[in-house]
């Protein structure tokens, strides 16, 4: 029960992070909240995963999946981008989104697995 609503909230966030990047009013220059460098795949990722997160908690019931897959795929992404110097093949990153990143990975892979099979954390 408390999963499903985690997966929800993070699901929105960043969902409406995928579209204020597309959004003139949030970004400046490249930088979404003049903050992180935002490009449209940036923007794209960011409303698939949304997109993935809320399937996850109202279809499938799949949210501790999620946070695990997430996690590690937020943490692949943030060691990427340290050891390239934020630039990725597909997106340009700076210190802000790299920042973000290793704390949403940190989040996800410790919710993932530390929440039960009912989706109790």
């Amino acid at each position: 029960m408390y999963l499903s609503i985690i997966s929800t909230i993070f699901g929105i966030l960043i969902l409406l992070s995928g579209v204020a990047g597309f959004v003139p009013a949030y970004t400046t220059d490249g930088l979404l909240f003049d903050t992180f460098q935002i490009d449209t795949v940036h923007s794209v990722f960011n409303i698939i995963v949304g997109i993935v997160a809320l399937l996850c908690s109202f279809k499938y019931k799949a949210d501790r999946l999620f946070f695990q897959i997430f996690g590690f795929i937020y943490g692949l992404i943030a060691i990427a981008t340290f050891v390239m110097g934020g630039d990725l093949v597909f997106t340009q990153l700076n210190i802000p989104d790299n920042v973000l990143h290793v704390l949403i990975a940190v989040v996800f892979l410790v919710i993932g697995f530390s929440a039960d099979k009912e989706g109790e954390v």
